[in-house]
C-alpha cells in the first residue's frame, strides 16, 4: 500500500508546488518474474531469455565501467590514443547497456542495474583499485570481451531455439558485432612491433 505524503506548509498554507517526498509504494513486479505481454514470444522463452539477458546486462555494465576506469587512469606514451579509444568504447558499451535493459522490459521482465546487484551477478573479474600498466589493462579488457562474446554466442543459440527472433537479432547485430569490433581495436595494441626501427 502506498504511503500518503502531505505537501509542506508555507506561511500556514499548503503549497502544491512542493514535491511529495519520502514515498514508498507497492512493488508492481518482482525481479525474476515475467509480465505476460502480446509480444509474440512464449512466456517460458521470455523468462529464460530475461535471465540470460540480465546476466549479459550485468557483464556489459561491468565492461563499460572497466573501459571508463581505463580511460581515466591510462598512462604512458600511448596515453592520448588510448584515452580517446577507451572513452569511445565505454560510450558504445553504455549504448548496449540501454539496448539490453530495454529488451528485458520488452519481454516483460525486470532489468537489473543497481551497483550492488550488478556486482553480485557479474562474472567479470574486478580490477584492483590501483592503476595498472597498459598491457595488463588491455589484457583485462580482452578477457572480459571474451567472456561476453562466449555468453552471447550461447544466447544466440538459446534464442534461436525458443524462436525469440528480436532478441536473437539484437544479440547478433548489436552486442556481438560491437564486442568483436572492440576486440580488434584494443587487441592490436598488444601486438609487439618496433616503434621507430624496422626489423
Amino acid at each position: 500500500m502506498a504511503t500518503t505524503a502531505t505537501p509542506k506548509a508555507t506561511n500556514g498554507k499548503t503549497s502544491k508546488a512542493s514535491p511529495l517526498q519520502h514515498q514508498r509504494g507497492t512493488v508492481l513486479q518482482k525481479y525474476g518474474t515475467i509480465a505476460s505481454l502480446p509480444n509474440g514470444v512464449k512466456d517460458d522463452a521470455c523468462r529464460k531469455n530475461c535471465d540470460m539477458l540480465n546476466q549479459l546486462l550485468a557483464d556489459t555494465i561491468t565492461l563499460q565501467h572497466l573501459y571508463k576506469k581505463a580511460h581515466w587512469q591510462v598512462k604512458g606514451h600511448t596515453f592520448y590514443q588510448l584515452h580517446l579509444l577507451f572513452d569511445k568504447h565505454s560510450d558504445e558499451q553504455l549504448e548496449l547497456v540501454d539496448t539490453i535493459a530495454e529488451r528485458i522490459q520488452i519481454l516483460g521482465g525486470v532489468s537489473t542495474g543497481m551497483p550492488d546487484a550488478v556486482a553480485a551477478l557479474t562474472r567479470i573479474e574486478a580490477p584492483p583499485k590501483d592503476i595498472e600498466e597498459v598491457p595488463a589493462v588491455i589484457s583485462r579488457l580482452l578477457e572480459a570481451h571474451q567472456q561476453v562474446i562466449d555468453f552471447v554466442n550461447e544466447g544466440i543459440d538459446q534464442t534461436e531455439g525458443n524462436k525469440d527472433w528480436g532478441t536473437n537479432d539484437m544479440l547478433m547485430s548489436e552486442v556481438l558485432r560491437t564486442n568483436q569490433m572492440q576486440v580488434w581495436f584494443v587487441g592490436e595494441h598488444l601486438v609487439e612491433t618496433p616503434l621507430v626501427e624496422a626489423d
